[in-house]
């Protein structure tokens, strides 16, 4: 027997109940939707990723089936950032390396703007039996509010970067990171959204809204 649970659907509502304004794209549609240029880019706040591969962006229609050169989406990411947008990565099984290393986002130029390093392997850390993070910095903005955190079913591992901000781990690795990166910001958290990483107790958390909240309006610099 098997299931299909849409992750982000918990994600979205919590981000529209905060007052944000979300545009949604799934894979299948970012593949040829997603923004291909500055000025498209430039309509938004922050960019978030969640189980979503490298080759999803990297590969459109025009380039995968009619071979057509077209602009590299993940360095407009990061040129987005250094120029003021923030950034947040989601873990997952197409996030961060993934699943047979298949997210792909090694030494891409999303990884150069982020608050971690990448494995160049599989990463991820299965844990049935449950974990909980650890909080290292609760008096970071996106700390505000939360507590009684639940525990997670897995995450992606990672390294943090030097110049980053460390406000929660699991074990040795990041959990949740941030970073300035020229004019703008970037974070990862590496659990993920939804199941299965992410448990019930997790989305239905009384802090899950405020998680999101946080993040995003710390990324979008306000």
């Amino acid at each position: 027997m098997s299931s299909y649970h849409e992750g982000g659907t918990e994600l979205i509502a919590a981000l529209r109940e905060g007052g944000i304004d979300v545009t949604y794209q799934p894979c299948h549609v970012a593949a040829n939707a997603f923004p291909t240029s500055k000025e498209e880019l430039d309509d938004y706040d922050v960019v978030l990723l969640s189980d979503i591969g490298a080759n999803t962006l990297l590969l459109p229609e025009r380039t995968a089936v009619h071979s057509q050169r077209t602009p590299n989406r993940l360095k407009l990411i990061a040129d987005f950032v250094r120029n003021g947008g923030g950034f947040l990565m989601v873990g997952g099984y197409l996030t961060f390396q993934g699943i047979q290393a298949k997210g792909n986002y090694k030494d891409s130029p999303v990884e150069d703007i982020l608050p971690i390093i990448f494995q160049a392997s599989d990463d991820r850390n299965e844990q049935p039996d449950g974990v909980y993070p650890e909080i290292v910095d609760p008096d970071h903005p996106v700390m505000s509010g939360l507590s009684d955190w639940p525990y997670f079913l897995g995450y992606n591992k990672s390294t943090l970067r030097e110049d980053a901000q460390l406000i929660a781990r699991i074990n040795e690795h990041p959990f949740i990171a941030a970073r300035s990166v020229g004019k703008g910001r970037s974070a990862v958290f590496s659990s993920d959204c939804g199941p299965h990483w992410g448990p019930p107790t997790f989305v239905n958390w009384e802090g899950y809204p405020k998680l999101w909240v946080n993040l995003a309006t710390w990324l979008a610099g306000r």
